[in-house]
């Protein structure tokens, strides 16, 4: 059992769980400090951005290409299509290996040296140059919030929008908040009433547990908690109280390993609920394989986000990302990296159509602009907001799939647009 790995890859489940409901450098500041408005090199020259992803983390390399993969091929294609008004779209990657050091070496190498208009489809461990990326007014398209960067810092434009002062400060006073319209859908949906809620015995795990605990109590579940040891996880006991306890639904707090386990555990024992809730970050094509062991509880599998199904050939927008993947094991996070590529390029449009140039300022200004955005309806509709204060209540849509062997990830409960609930915003520390 490789447990450094385990360990990390709890910690990117929790963060990323969070960041769904949300380190120094050792570069001089004044590495970081000019201000321009840095132009794409003019008369047809191409379209310089960056794409920062941890590639070789301590997870591997798969838990976060997804949105690194999906950019790329977008652009692939915009400029086999001819471009930004006939300008290529010159892509520059940066793997900071997951680590805070690396992150701010990424930031240096793109935004500094080679000087590009935009970081696009960003997806880091650990986001330590987010700061530095604000200072230089960069702006950071679509990058996924794994950490509390794009509710904190101007310039940062995360994939779910926000509408946080983002001042330098998490949230509204250091707080970050997050809706119960997960809970509202079971219950409303499938009329669940009892929910289990599983972790480790580990500070980052637990503290994501308890902030589902109290979402599902604000919604009126009868809730059953489960721990489990970290190092030496008991989980077929979990499971066997799970059973006893008639519970609807399962929500965790814990890694795709941790997760596999248990699901073959609740098989073994005979646990039978109406959903096992996973996230974005787990819906994947390859859930047959992670889940190989457990056949009753992978078709139970059912996972909740804020973009469209990449299962959903109907839509149009679906088709072209699913035809420029050219067969590849498919994933929500390319298809969310896709959408972030398509809201630079269409930033970029604007600014050649108002007849200047792509600048950092002009892409900011469009990703500013307090506009809806839903790239072509692959995203719930985004926007950018500063407001002084939380809100109490929200109406927000939520996306749902469920997987089927031999069918993939199915949408559940109609389109995410018309999929909505109005309900109570919880808070929670980052």
């Amino acid at each position: 059992m490789r447990r450094p790995v385990r360990a990390a890859e709890a910690l990117l489940a929790v963060a990323v769980l969070i960041a769904g409901a949300a380190c120094g450098s050792r570069l001089p500041e004044s590495d970081f400090e000019r201000r321009g408005t840095v132009p794409a090199p003019a008369g047809g020259a191409p379209v310089r951005v960056g794409i920062i992803t941890s590639a070789t983390s301590p997870v591997g390399g798969a838990a976060f290409t997804g949105p690194r993969d999906g950019a790329k091929a977008y652009f692939d294609r915009l400029n086999a299509r001819g471009g930004i008004a006939g300008r290529e779209v010159e892509v520059r990657t940066c793997d900071d290996g997951g680590s805070g050091v690396g992150n701010n070496e990424c930031v240096h190498k793109l935004v500094e040296e080679q000087q590009v208009v935009a970081l696009v489809a960003t997806s880091s461990l650990d986001y330590a140059g987010a700061a530095r990326v604000s200072r230089a007014r960069v702006p950071d398209v679509g990058g996924q919030p794994i950490g509390p960067a794009y509710e904190t810092y101007p310039h940062l434009y995360g994939i779910y929008g926000s509408l946080a002062p983002r001042e330098g400060k998490p949230g509204w006073d250091g707080k970050l908040y997050g809706g119960t319209e997960v809970y509202r859908y079971f219950k409303r949906e499938q009329g669940a009433r009892t929910a289990a809620v599983v972790s480790y015995n580990q500070a980052a795990s637990a503290a994501y547990a308890r902030l589902v605990t109290r979402g599902l109590e604000a919604e009126g579940y009868k809730v059953v908690t489960e721990q489990v040891d970290f190092a030496l996880p008991n989980f077929r006991a979990a499971a066997a109280d799970l059973k006893e306890q008639g519970a609807d639904l399962v929500f965790d707090a814990m890694d795709t390993h941790g997760n596999a386990q248990l699901c073959e555990a609740m098989d073994k024992v005979g646990v039978k609920v109406t959903a096992k809730v996973t996230n974005v970050q787990n819906w994947t094509s390859t859930v047959g394989d992670d889940y190989k062991d457990a056949p009753r509880c992978r078709n139970a599998l059912w996972a909740t986000g804020s973009s469209r199904n990449y299962e959903d050939t109907g839509h149009p927008a679906v088709r072209e990302f699913r035809a420029a993947m050219k067969g590849r094991a498919l994933s929500q996070w390319q298809l969310e990296g896709w959408a972030a590529a398509m809201w630079f390029t269409d930033a970029a449009r604007s600014c050649l159509d108002g007849g200047g140039d792509v600048t950092r300022a002009c892409v900011d200004r469009f990703m500013g602009r307090n506009e809806p955005y839903s790239a072509r309806g692959l995203l719930v509709p985004v926007r950018f907001e500063q407001r002084t204060r939380p809100p109490a209540t929200r109406r927000t849509c939520v996306s749902v799939a469920r997987w089927r062997d031999g069918k993939g990830w199915i949408t559940q409960g109609g389109d995410m647009n018309r999929n909505c609930f109005e309900v109570p915003q919880l808070s929670y520390q980052p």
